[in-house]
């Protein structure tokens, strides 16, 4: 009886339904294992980007009187005493690079300390140069925070009796003719005992646009044909001596008597010293 079902037309098709609905049941479920393979695989490359960091660049600024004039004087060298580099970006970006307890300063000394270098606001204080603790801490170069829109000045003062040539660049464009910086190029004269301030790109020997605080897309250097915004945020200067043997020395001491004083000895802070050569 047994073998008679076996053969019989009822369990043949019995059969082949049942293993029809195992090869349907196959069939919908590798496009699902397919489908959550391709969704396992997509996940990480749909995962967004992490932010790129703020960043700040100089804007052309509004036109400040600044009046020069043009000067001829001869480089002892043709390699400069120093070049210095600052890097600048916005507060938080800042507080990133040098970490919790940075290395502060409110000016560097270039020329083995003949000239002091400092950033001011715009109210003529200096801005906080800072640079992370590291090991090669000596390499990393101090950052400055700076404000959208806020002004600022690059100051020299020249402490020696020496004469030198100040070659500034912002954004890697050079501050007097706007072209890419180059060691090449000519500078503003540092008398001695004389202070610089270099307030914005020059436009003519009696005008500079000032230097302000931007974002990147406004930036000087993104909007003429010498910037490159790969040089955005940071500000270079380099000093050269000067070989001037009819230039006047300005004296040691004021030429005036000084007054009597009944307590010459209570000076209430450390002069700066005078370098000689």
């Amino acid at each position: 009886m047994i073998q008679r079902l076996y053969r019989s037309r009822f369990f043949r098709f019995a059969a082949s339904l049942v293993a029809g609905a195992a090869l349907l049941a196959a069939c919908t479920q590798m496009p699902q294992n397919r489908g959550e393979t391709a969704a396992m695989s997509a996940t990480p490359s749909a995962a967004p980007a992490a932010p790129a960091p703020a960043q700040l660049g100089t804007q052309w600024g509004e036109g400040i009187e600044s009046k020069t004039r043009t000067v001829v004087a001869k480089r002892l060298s043709e390699q400069p005493d120093e070049v210095a580099s600052l890097g600048y970006n916005e507060a938080s970006a800042v507080r990133r690079d040098v970490g919790n307890n940075p290395e502060r300063r409110l000016n560097l000394q270039l020329a083995q300390g003949d000239v002091e270098w400092s950033v001011l606001d715009e109210s003529n204080r200096p801005l906080p140069l800072q640079r992370a603790r590291r090991g090669n801490s000596s390499s990393d170069m101090f950052r400055l925070a700076g404000v959208e829109g806020a002004r600022y000045t690059l100051r020299f003062r020249n402490l020696s009796d020496r004469s030198y040539e100040v070659i500034a660049t912002v954004d890697g464009l050079d501050v007097l003719t706007g072209k890419a910086g180059s060691l090449r190029n000519g500078g503003y004269v540092l008398r001695p005992q004389e202070t610089l301030n270099i307030e914005g790109f020059r436009k003519s020997q009696s005008e500079v646009a000032a230097f302000r605080f931007a974002t990147p897309g406004r930036a000087y250097a993104a909007n003429t044909e010498a910037g490159d915004v790969r040089n955005i945020g940071v500000i270079g200067a380099a000093l050269f001596e000067l070989e001037e043997p009819q230039a006047p020395r300005r004296p040691r001491r004021d030429a005036t008597p000084p007054q009597p004083s009944a307590f010459p000895a209570d000076g209430v802070y450390a002069p700066p010293p005078r370098y000689r050569k």
